[in-house]
């Protein structure tokens, strides 16, 4: 469901799939909040490859953010779709998460 690489001490997490719901939140959560209890504290998730993100999509990336609040971490979130995001908008996301338009700029606000 997710590819997980480092760079510069920074773990940035993309995604296989292109839709995040019911059938496949559990996985994705899962090995997410498990990178972030590892000790892993600065994240990226790059959303680029999602298409759609439903109801049970949009609690886990909360609750992922939560998580890396609980462990001490932090965690932005780029490459949003224009589709995605107004949603995100709608739901008032992003005035939860970190969003920010490139990986490159996530990465730099984290060194």
């Amino acid at each position: 469901m997710i590819s997980i690489e480092s760079k510069d001490r920074i773990v940035i997490i993309t995604f296989n799939t292109d839709n995040i719901n019911a059938l496949n939140v559990d996985e994705i959560k899962n090995q997410i909040i498990k990178t972030l209890e590892a000790g892993n504290s600065r994240v990226v998730i790059d959303l680029a490859n999602i298409k759609y993100i439903d109801s049970t999509g949009y609690g886990c990336l909360l609750q992922i953010n939560r998580a890396a609040r609980d462990n001490l971490g932090i965690i932005k979130f780029t490459g949003i779709t224009p589709e995605v995001m107004e949603v995100f908008r709608t739901l008032h996301l992003n005035t939860i998460l970190e969003i920010h338009d490139d990986r490159e700029t996530c990465i730099r606000l984290m060194q």
